[in-house]
């Protein structure tokens, strides 16, 4: 069913915590703790999970990496990775969002086409895609589904609109994966000419509730006109940060024929990425700006989320 959506406003920035999305809980010791009242066990833990991934020197995924490639920091403090996970096979929630605004839909063929063997190739047992598009507003087109010819012809429903809502869709996409089932990757994929015209949501909206959703951000940026003299740039600036604030890729496109092309390097990528946990220490306080930093030894290209705030910040 088509859904009109509201946009809600600033969400607080996160990482994953115990199966609570966007918040981290302050500890005073490393670990799991429990407490027991009323007879009822209580377990708390401030274990902290990122997603990475890895790229080689051609833009390829590298696989196969093991713990000890790693290293991983917070605010300068070196970390001990607790857990270690290859995610190649673990669910994966999308949202993939179409800009049907009128400087794109011109050639909504070529995008809807390629969107549709994209769906065709992404979509795996187990895994759900949604289908939206933007214009002067964000409209869910499919809800997520596995129903990959469902998934397909609601793309060919696209409509052209005459404005261009960037923000208010990475807000409405990241919202509806946080509402997914905790455990699972989330991920977005936002086609667009990066043109921001009608958002009500501002630029620290979409990036808070991007990075709080836990979903990589995939932005494919279709430029209409190559020079930036003659186009407005501040859109793509903007989703350039947004981009890498989730630990997500800008892919940057002169023309529509090389959608195809982006479509499968994300969906490679997709299949080859890691999680990496572990136990604050020290134990950040509450209401406090955590920074993360991760390398891997063999000097590849390394992508994650790079930031999180603990319970208690302002929102």
């Amino acid at each position: 069913m088509t859904k009109s959506a509201a946009v809600l406003g600033t969400v607080l920035i996160g990482a994953t915590f115990a199966g609570t999305a966007g918040r981290v809980a302050p500890a005073r010791s490393r670990g799991p703790q429990e407490q027991r009242r009323s007879g009822v066990i209580r377990v708390e833990s401030n274990l902290v999970s990122i997603l990475v991934s890895v790229i080689d020197a051609k833009g390829e995924p590298v696989a196969d990496l093991t713990q000890d490639a790693f290293e991983l920091s917070e605010n300068g403090v070196p970390q001990k990775i607790e857990r270690f996970e290859a995610q190649t096979n673990r669910p994966l929630d999308l949202a993939l969002m179409v800009d049907a605004s009128m400087s794109t839909f011109k050639d909504a063929k070529i995008e809807t086409d390629a969107a549709a063997h994209f769906v065709r190739q992404v979509v795996r047992p187990g895994d759900t895609l949604g289908v939206f598009e933007f214009s002067e507003r964000v409209t869910e087109l499919a809800d997520f589904s596995s129903d990959v010819p469902q998934l397909q012809a609601a793309l060919k429903r696209m409509m052209p609109g005459s404005g261009t809502s960037m923000y208010d869709a990475v807000v409405l996409g990241s919202n509806a994966l946080k509402r997914r089932t905790a455990g699972r990757r989330r991920a977005i994929v936002l086609v667009t000419d990066a043109g921001e015209t009608t958002s009500y949501s501002k630029f620290d909206d979409a990036r808070r509730t991007a990075i709080a959703s836990d979903a990589l951000l995939y932005s494919v940026v279709i430029r209409p006109i190559k020079s930036e003299s003659g186009r407005e740039t501040a859109g793509e600036h903007a989703l350039i940060t947004i981009t890498e604030s989730t630990g997500g890729e800008v892919f940057i496109l002169d023309n529509l024929e090389q959608l195809d092309a982006m479509f499968d390097r994300i969906d490679r990528e997709l299949r080859t990425q890691y999680v990496l946990g572990y136990y604050p220490n020290p134990g950040p306080p509450p209401g406090s700006d955590r920074h993360v930093q991760v390398k891997v030894k063999a000097g590849d290209v390394v992508r994650y989320r790079k930031e999180y705030f603990t319970a208690g910040a302002p929102e």
